[in-house]
């Protein structure tokens, strides 16, 4: 979807924590916006560079239309958590090693910042899953992804047993180090490293992945996006057992937690360009396909 007749009054600035070197960027991209009538808000570690009162990362994402983030991947996830359930696009400027989320690098950052003013760049929308632990009955805790759910031991735990359900039907138990519930986008990350399949990331599926099944039969899963899936918290055979979120958010699983994971009605919207396809990207970022 392009975005024709935004305009972006209020753009937010979060920069990757304890990145020093980002603050000629932030400088820069401040004058830039200001220069061009735009309210500009900055996180903490940004208002700290400029001089200037910095917001919390949650505060940022209440009040701007657009947030620029400068850093990699993980920057990306927790802005977009912290956006929760506002309708406000993310532009990702890659300052990592990967990038595969942020897309843009430093030197495409006014260019697409051009672009998006005037309406060229395309909005991506995001699958993302709702994660909540359900403990005696009471919610325990509620948390949005955009990558996916963890649910692992601790090194020194032995395998936990993980039953799993979807939409009520048994899917199987999984004797495991863990379980990751992936979306489409989180494909390309944890889930793919143990072993899942890398899905497009503009489609609509959840990925279950078994982490070092105790049997080799059980292989990673694609289920329909509509699925409500729930991991019983079998047994954690003595062991500590966390779950976490996009890798960045946690709780520590007691046996018989569940943890439900459904679609979230609120995906993310990432600022892409429309020239650069997603088979391009996953060659450039991932070197998909070379030999």
């Amino acid at each position: 979807m392009m975005l024709r007749g935004v305009e972006f009054r209020c753009v937010g600035i979060c920069v990757k924590p304890d990145q020093p070197q980002v603050a000629k960027r932030v400088a820069e991209l401040d004058d830039w916006l200001r220069a061009r009538g735009v309210e500009v808000l900055l996180d903490s570690q940004a208002g700290g560079w400029q001089g200037r009162e910095g917001l919390e990362l949650e505060e940022l994402a209440a009040r701007a239309d657009l947030l620029v983030v400068l850093g990699g991947d993980g920057t990306i996830l927790a802005a977009a958590r912290a956006v929760g359930e506002r309708p406000v696009p993310l532009l990702g400027v890659n300052l990592g090693t990967l990038g595969y989320l942020a897309e843009t690098s430093s030197d495409e950052l006014f260019d697409a910042l051009e672009q998006a003013m005037a309406g060229r760049l395309v909005v991506a929308r995001r699958m993302r899953i709702d994660v909540s632990v359900e403990r005696g009955g009471r919610v325990a805790s509620r948390n949005i992804a955009l990558n996916d759910a963890v649910i692992g031991k601790s090194t020194l735990s032995r395998m936990i047993d993980l039953e799993t359900r979807a939409d009520d039907a048994y899917v199987t138990t999984y004797h495991a180090d863990g379980l990751i519930v992936a979306t489409p986008t989180g494909s390309s990350a944890y889930s793919l490293s143990a072993g899942g399949p890398l899905l497009l990331p503009d489609g609509a599926s959840i990925v279950l992945t078994p982490i070092c099944p105790h049997t080799l039969t059980q292989r990673p899963l694609v289920l329909p996006d509509s699925c409500r899936v729930e991991v019983l918290v079998r047994d954690t055979r003595g062991g500590e057992v966390h779950l976490t979120v996009d890798g960045q958010v946690g709780l520590q699983l007691e046996q018989g937690d569940r943890v439900w994971v459904v679609r979230s009605a609120h995906p993310a919207l990432l600022l892409v360009s429309p020239g650069r396809s997603r088979f391009e990207v996953m060659r450039e970022k991932l070197r998909w396909g070379e030999r």
